[in-house]
């Protein structure tokens, strides 16, 4: 059985995932960049932001964070477990978003931070009691404008020929990677590296039919070094050899 409440170190490594049940994590040390379903937060200490179940997130903490996970381990347990408090945790974790501890709050997760949380009974018992103190909790739904694509393709186009970083595209957006990440799949059903790919791809598509480049250069000045892999992206994004797609465009032409 999965463990109901665990501390956790988070790194600058981005962690992108979905799970099938509600999660709550709260802020003991550093600062955690987190964006659920395309809303992005940072938590703190004396924060902690939801994670309801199914919901695609990402994370990560550039100078690293510390945080106690509470990972709730379904419906059938909130309605055993919280009695008359049921209802309130399920609208609580039915709702992404970053939520403030007042003081009992936090000093309550200090001492479950504190404790041994290994222990089956201390974590029922303890996740039991944090929950039913949030109770009049009011998730702050974060949103944020749309990305800055004309930005982004700009400086996509301008380096399509290099290696091109995650990272780079989070700095011209003013987002950590672990938010831009989860923006993109939001706005765009793709992540950051899909969305280079098919740019660059698209641009190749531009030479092609415009171009009496050989393929090969074309490759090349799209950000390939291997003419095959080069190939076999164009044929899963357009279904069609890039001999395929020169040929047609030159019978259009005539």
């Amino acid at each position: 059985m999965r463990p109901i409440l665990t501390l956790r170190h988070y790194t600058d490594d981005l962690i992108v995932h979905s799970h099938d049940h509600a999660q709550l994590v709260f802020g003991l040390s550093g600062a955690l960049e987190v964006e659920v379903d395309g809303r992005g937060s940072q938590v703190v200490q004396q924060s902690f932001a939801v994670v309801p179940s199914g919901a695609h997130h990402a994370c990560g903490s550039a100078n690293g964070s510390r945080c106690l996970v509470l990972d709730v381990p379904g419906d059938d347990w909130v309605a055993q477990s919280l009695g008359d408090h049921a209802d309130a945790s399920r609208r609580l974790l039915d709702n992404a978003g970053r939520l403030s501890l007042d003081a009992g709050q936090s000093q309550l997760v200090s001492w479950l931070a504190g404790s041994q949380v290994g222990d089956p009974l201390i974590a029922q018992q303890g996740a039991v009691l944090l929950l039913a103190s949030l109770n009049h909790a009011k998730p702050e739904r974060v949103g944020g404008r749309r990305l800055p694509y004309a930005a982004l393709n700009a400086h996509i186009d301008q380096y399509v020929a290099y290696p091109l970083q995650v990272a780079d595209l989070a700095r011209l957006a003013g987002l950590s990677s672990a938010r831009l990440h989860a923006r993109f799949v939001a706005e765009c059903g793709q992540t950051p590296m899909d969305y280079i790919r098919s740019r660059r791809l698209h641009r190749a598509v531009e030479l092609l039919r415009d171009s009496a480049l050989p393929i090969g250069e074309i490759a090349s000045r799209v950000g390939y070094s291997s003419q095959s892999a080069f190939a076999a992206a164009v044929l899963r994004e357009f279904g069609a050899s890039p001999g395929q797609l020169r040929r047609e465009a030159g019978d259009k032409g005539r």
